[in-house]
């Protein structure tokens, strides 16, 4: 499995998707990313996960998220695909999906991201794509990976929450021990609480939003 690792810098890949070509740093711009891979177009659980991400896509955007799908399909069945997303949330086929999907059909970003799972095989026994989410810093960066096999579907709900401790100039709550007295006075205007604790340690520091 090709290696990314958290830190690296992520592949500035070509794609061809339901908004058009794209080359994903330019498409990230100087937001953060998820991309998320899902194993089959027109599949129940797929189509559900993908219904719920786009039910809270508002709240990625909140966050400065820019969210994009992957499937192992083409670009015409990704847009048929999407029809039936939309319709699930009842907001009706003609409702635009609020993020893009990568067609990969040659299954070639799947292979060089490590995304396909050995035991999910299609019908011409050739592996489908796990559920594998990557979330991208402004600066290209991964900072999280997550990999699921193709047979376990995601909770968004929780991929929200490892965005806000991912983000911690936005979203100040538990102040890291690294920071001095005096940094964390500096950085968090609001002012720091400490828990006092048996051990007398102040590693326990918490801020206000």
């Amino acid at each position: 499995m090709p290696g990314i690792l958290l830190g690296d810098v992520f592949p500035n890949f070509e794609a061809e998707t339901t908004i058009g070509k794209i080359k994903f740093h330019d498409f990230l711009g100087n937001s953060w990313g998820i991309l998320f891979s899902h194993p089959r177009d027109f599949t129940p659980v797929c189509t559900t996960e993908l219904a719920c991400a786009a039910k809270i896509s508002n709240e990625f955007k909140k966050r400065n998220v820019k969210m994009i799908a992957l499937s192992i399909d083409s670009v015409a069945d990704h847009l048929d695909w999407s029809k039936d997303v939309m319709a699930f949330n009842s907001d009706g086929a003609d409702s635009p999906l609020p993020f893009p999907i990568i067609a990969d059909d040659k299954r070639e970003l799947s292979v060089q991201l490590g995304m396909l799972d050995p035991d999910e095989l299609d019908k011409d026994g050739i592996p489908l794509t796990a559920r594998c989410v990557f979330v991208i810093g402004p600066d290209k960066k991964m900072k999280l990976s997550i990999l699921y096999p193709a047979t376990t579907g995601r909770n968004f709900d929780e991929l929200l929450r490892v965005i806000d401790s991912l983000q911690p100039l936005e979203n100040k709550c538990m102040v890291i021990p690294s920071l001095s007295d005096a940094e964390a006075a500096e950085l968090f205007p609001n002012g720091v609480t400490t828990k006092e604790l048996p051990s007398g340690k102040k590693y326990l520091r918490y801020t206000q939003p």
